[in-house]
């Protein structure tokens, strides 16, 4: 093999190891995930950009078409197609900024950005920013901007001298991590319901939740978080079995649900308590193209899920204020970073993730969310249903 051959296939070698390294799902491994930006520096042509942020991406989100293939019951080809389709956006934006030139840092950090945001972070999975929590743990912004200029550090010359410093804050915060104290009586659920749940409608169904929410409530649990989906299609008789078991109580459940009307409908968090419910949240960023699907209006189909971009960031629940995110949200950038700008007290997450068995789709989202609660120090109730 010639020479000059091998640079870029050690790189591309390296870049899908610290995708599948980075992104196991355990939080303290995020930082491997800061080797993206040296390899993509490091590229010698555009070529071995494009290739390299493509094995980053890929080896990243390497669960999607086994979970795609197990929601949908098919094979495993369309999986394999949204696998591809969803790593496009990445692969161009980093193939279209690397540069050789002096510039580089300001390229990468434009490129972060556009990750970052709508419309390239609809897809922006697998970002290396998330790593700041690992990094900073409760340095809030700061530990964002410390973050972003080492993201931008590690495409320069200086490369080792910045990966030796993140490195040495890597350590020390494996070494000191620890979680921030939850408030007091809440509870997040974890259910194993698998496909069922949200599906089941019976009266059954919904005793075995109330008998769980009982359970968790006489061990002192006050608001007590349900996964996503857990109330299924939320009408006025869901909504009155509900009050009627809380009736008399000072419970409160945060669970979810699907509000439905003639045009499609919204993926949500409903607050019940025996004084009443409401409709506490509408998610922002559902799934796109399972979920969300912006192109029905234009061929005059309604349906899908709506998205509520840039509304709710925070929600009041119980006292305290808290940032809400529903499944896809946890793996993504904007929604939670929107929320921190209104300086919530805790962080809420919950997720249906059953279809995603056999990966590691739901660690992920686990690290991701508990990174960004240790980042700005913010307690992180966790529901997901598997």
């Amino acid at each position: 093999m010639r020479r000059e051959h091998l640079q870029p296939i050690a790189l591309i070698a390296v870049s899908i190891v610290a995708g599948m390294v980075g992104w196991s799902g355990d939080v303290l491994l995020l930082p491997v995930a800061l080797t993206f930006p040296v390899l993509w520096g490091l590229a010698r042509t555009r070529l071995t950009a494009a290739v390299v942020s493509a094995g980053y991406f890929l080896a990243a989100s390497r669960g999607l078409p086994q979970g795609v293939a197990t929601f949908y019951s098919s094979d495993l080809w369309p999986g394999l197609l949204l696998w591809i389709c969803a790593s496009a956006g990445f692969v161009i934006v980093h193939t279209v900024l690397w540069t050789r030139a002096g510039v580089r840092p300001l390229r990468y950090l434009l490129a972060a950005v556009l990750m970052a945001i709508p419309p390239f972070g609809i897809t922006g999975w697998a970002h290396p920013i998330t790593a700041a929590g690992a990094l900073f743990p409760g340095w809030e912004w700061w530990g964002l901007i410390a973050a972003t200029a080492g993201l931008m550090g590690l495409v320069t010359w200086m490369w080792p001298a910045v990966a030796i410093v993140l490195a040495g804050f890597w350590i020390w915060s494996t070494a000191t991590w620890d979680e921030p104290t939850l408030p007091e009586r809440w509870q997040g659920v974890d259910l194993e319901m698998g496909a069922s749940l949200g599906r089941d409608t019976s009266l059954q169904r919904y005793r075995d939740l109330i008998a769980t929410v009982t359970d968790r409530a006489s061990g002192g649990a006050r608001t007590i978080v349900l996964p996503e989906s857990s109330l299924g299609f939320w009408t006025p008789i869901v909504e009155r079995l509900w009050l009627r078991a809380l009736r008399g109580t000072d419970v409160i459940v945060i669970a979810g649900a699907a509000v439905v009307d003639a045009n499609g409908y919204d993926n949500v968090l409903i607050a019940i308590s025996g004084d009443g419910a409401r409709l506490l949240y509408r998610e922002r960023m559902p799934v796109p193209g399972s979920m969300w699907q912006p192109w029905r209006p234009f061929l005059g189909e309604s349906g899908g899920t709506r998205a509520n971009f840039f509304a709710n960031p925070v929600v009041t629940i119980a006292g305290s204020r808290a940032a809400p995110l529903i499944c896809y949200e946890q793996l993504i950038v904007w929604p939670i970073l929107h929320s921190m700008l209104h300086d919530p007290d805790v962080v809420v997450a919950v997720g249906n993730g059953w279809w995603t068995n056999g990966t590691s789709i739901v660690a992920v989202q686990r690290a991701s969310t508990q990174a960004w609660g240790r980042l700005f120090g913010k307690p992180v109730v966790l529901s997901l249903n598997t």
